[in-house]
């Protein structure tokens, strides 16, 4: 018998993670939480820097894939990067930031988008529970849920979030965008340049 995956709920997310990528992050953490010792709040700041591990894993996990390993959490941890300590050696929560941020969704302005990286449909159940900072899962069950409970009236509500809902710029080191969510993208950003909301901007399928 040989464990394949060890499953771990960073914050909000559940994920999977192989043996190496599984002692890998739990170092990560380690670390990051030694050097949090003295804060008055580490929590708040260690639950941050796991939602976006688990933010940075999903968007490189391939679409045939389920577990991850060293190759998907290396590139992720190194965009994060490490807990900065301010000058007075002391890190404050309200002046934490990753060494790295990432250029794509800043953790300060969780902008309302839909993300396709990572989507199964469009992108907007992710991009609600990025901005509101829930497991992007639990999104989408309760979706489903509303979508049997009110026999398919919640259809055009995710078609006008759909159109109405601007697109976050792609992660050129996150996971390929898969067919549905590249289709749904091409087809309402064209929608939206026709009605003047944005500019068309070309993606990788």
């Amino acid at each position: 018998m040989h464990r394949i995956a060890t499953v771990v709920r960073l914050n909000r997310t559940t994920l999977q993670l192989d043996d190496s990528a599984y002692a890998r992050l739990e170092r990560y953490l380690e670390e990051s939480a030694s050097l949090l010792e003295g804060d008055p709040d580490p929590e708040e700041i260690i639950a941050d820097l796991e939602q976006a591990v688990a933010e940075q894993c999903t968007r490189r996990l391939p679409s045939n894939q389920s577990v991850v390993t060293l190759a998907e959490l290396e590139p992720a941890l190194e965009e994060i990067g490490s807990v900065q300590l301010p000058g007075n050696g002391s890190a404050s929560s309200s002046q934490w930031q990753a060494s790295s941020p990432s250029p794509r969704r800043p953790a300060e302005s969780r902008a309302l988008q839909q993300i396709s990286q990572g989507a199964v449909i469009s992108g907007v159940c992710l991009g609600l529970a990025e901005h509101f900072r829930l497991d992007a899962t639990l999104v989408r069950v309760a979706f489903v849920l509303l979508l049997i409970f009110t026999s398919g009236a919640l259809i055009p509500v995710y078609l006008a979030l759909m159109v109405l809902m601007p697109y976050a710029p792609l992660d050129p080191d996150g996971a390929p965008v898969r067919w549905l969510p590249a289709k749904c993208r091409a087809a309402m950003e064209f929608l939206r340049a026709k009605l003047g909301v944005d500019r068309p901007r070309k993606i990788a399928a």
